[in-house]
């Protein structure tokens, strides 16, 4: 049996983020697709998995644990591979402060006005409005931030720049122009490199997938 599954639908960003990690690490896995639309994440067989009912998942069945968050998975998949939990325990610690800071306004701003593009939700107009500025404000703030550096944290990549990659990769389909943002994109561009890597639209199979 493959070590671990996970449970996701290939439009998530958040299982994007796990998915991207996987291959990064090169780590073997089952997919397994939820058909949210169906309500596959209320049935009871699923919310034993996630009580919240929520993707992704990621199943561990040598350690006989699953898990949800997709911040909490990648630190988990940090610890278990050996990769992009940073150099020592600061450095980890400063990962997860930028992921803490990702699921706030720059999360909520670009995946609520993505999904308003594609037509999944309805906002009111000033509602919508007030995304697309959480959005903006949080890609200005993340590109000052930047300034200077190569990586959210440290020296090389981590599960840091893989969670906020996972959010800010959605722009475009929240119509939202990057080409404000120069320090934005040169990072995005360091993570693209990254070997293993794949785009939100490769990364994750449309259906449910055994490990080669």
């Amino acid at each position: 049996m493959t070590r671990y599954t996970l449970h996701g639908m290939w439009p998530s960003g958040p299982t994007y983020k796990v998915g991207l990690m996987l291959r990064l690490t090169s780590t073997p896995h089952d997919y397994e697709h939820v058909d949210l639309r169906s309500g596959a994440h209320k049935a009871d067989a699923f919310l034993a998995k996630n009580r919240y009912g929520q993707v992704p998942v990621l199943e561990d069945h040598e350690q006989d644990i699953c898990l949800s968050q997709s911040s909490v998975i990648l630190d988990y998949l940090a610890d278990e591979t050996g990769r992009f939990g940073g150099k020592d325990r600061a450095d980890g610690l400063r990962a997860r402060e930028w992921q803490f800071w990702g699921a706030g306004p720059l999360a909520t701003g670009i995946y609520r006005t993505r999904a308003v593009r594609l037509g999944f939700f309805k906002f009111p107009p000033d509602v919508e409005a007030a995304n697309l500025q959480s959005a903006l404000g949080a890609l200005k703030e993340l590109d000052g931030l930047m300034a200077g550096r190569s990586w959210l944290v440290g020296s090389g990549a981590t599960i840091a720049d893989i969670d906020i990659y996972g959010i800010v990769s959605y722009a475009g389909q929240a119509q939202i122009d990057l080409q404000a943002f120069g320090n934005v994109r040169k990072w995005m561009a360091r993570v693209e490199d990254l070997s293993g890597f794949k785009g939100p639209q490769d990364c994750l199979p449309q259906a449910s997938v055994k490990a080669a």
